[in-house]
């Protein structure tokens, strides 16, 4: 069971045809009940609120909360849900089992700003969004598509453009944003005595490494994962995605990735065995695109490149070659 924290910028009917974020509720509900709700004001939540205060926040996650049956759950904090997630843990550690941080911080950018030119910077980021906020002008777009997922594909650029215009109004995403600004969960995260596995972006254009690395420090026995990516969002196509899921999947006691789809020692890279274990799953090439957010020549192309590794000639063989595989890895056990 995992319950993941609201973030800015979700969906949760859109966020099921994003080639972005589709790949995450694929993955984390294939073996798990995963749980995600929209913060006030955006996605499918009330868009006519008032209160967008951050103890708001904390509020709408205990509510949720509550719904949940099961006794205790992982917790999951992207960005600044993290924040939320640290707070949630403190108060209700007896319900949470696991604290999973990903691209998270202790404290918003008005909080860590050491100078008047890094206050200025954070309030201009603030006003930008007031007006530009889902727009069609390109420049605005690739701006804040940039700080997100700068390594995506234009499809999946797109799609980033597209989720602003259809979460949240240009005033309702700067108020968020002037809020998270403020976050300061710093002095309770040394308290956490919850296990907790904090991954950072080395190269993240939106919220530093070093953040990472202050809460993985300040978090006692907290197991911290760097990765090497410059996207906010994780995509399923880059290494780092494979690096997380494989990490996650340890640090919760369940197979990895490569336990769960077993291949031939054929020096695949984490990308291509991305798309070997969907090839196994039984999807075609278009839906296999779809998935990873990558056009179908592409993935055409890098199936070629992993039939010759696996010295197969057709799909079929490959999924013999792949289940034959995780056949005698189960005998041997």
């Amino acid at each position: 069971m995992i319950l993941r924290a609201a973030h800015w910028l979700s969906h949760v009917d859109y966020d099921l045809e994003s080639p972005v974020w589709r790949p995450w509720l694929q993955v984390l509900s294939a073996r798990n009940r995963f749980v995600r709700y929209d913060p006030r004001g955006c996605g499918l939540s009330d868009r006519h609120v008032a209160d967008l205060s951050i103890e708001a926040w904390h509020a709408d996650m205990d509510a949720v909360a509550a719904s949940i049956e099961e006794p205790r759950f992982v917790l999951l904090g992207l960005s600044q849900g993290g924040a939320l997630a640290i707070a949630y843990a403190l108060r209700h550690a007896e319900r949470v089992s696991h604290l999973v941080l990903l691209n998270a911080y202790g404290q918003g950018r008005q909080v860590r700003a050491q100078t008047e030119a890094e206050r200025l910077e954070a309030e201009t980021l603030v006003n930008f969004v007031r007006i530009g906020w889902g727009r069609d002008n390109p420049a605005f777009c690739q701006f804040f598509t940039n700080l997100f997922i700068p390594d995506g594909t234009p499809e999946q650029h797109r799609w980033w453009g597209d989720l602003e215009r259809i979460t949240a109004t240009a005033d309702v995403a700067a108020q968020l944003l002037w809020h998270m600004q403020r976050i300061d969960v710093s002095d309770l995260a040394v308290k956490l005595r919850i296990p907790t596995l904090v991954a950072h972006s080395r190269g993240d254009m939106r919220v530093p490494f070093d953040e990472g690395c202050r809460l993985a420090a300040a978090i006692p026995g907290a197991r911290f994962v760097p990765l090497e990516s410059r996207n906010h969002v994780l995509l399923p196509d880059e290494p780092a995605w494979a690096v997380f899921q494989t990490e996650l999947a340890a640090f919760l006691g369940q197979d990895s990735f490569e336990q769960s789809h077993p291949i031939p020692a054929a020096g695949l890279t984490p990308a291509e065995a991305v798309i070997l274990g969907l090839v196994a799953e039984g999807l075609d090439n278009r839906a296999i695109a779809d998935r990873i957010g990558k056009s179908v020549k592409t993935v055409r192309n890098q199936l070629s490149v992993i039939f010759s590794k696996l010295g197969v000639h057709s799909r079929s063989q490959a999924i013999v070659m792949t289940l034959s595989a995780g056949a005698d890895r189960r005998r041997r056990g």
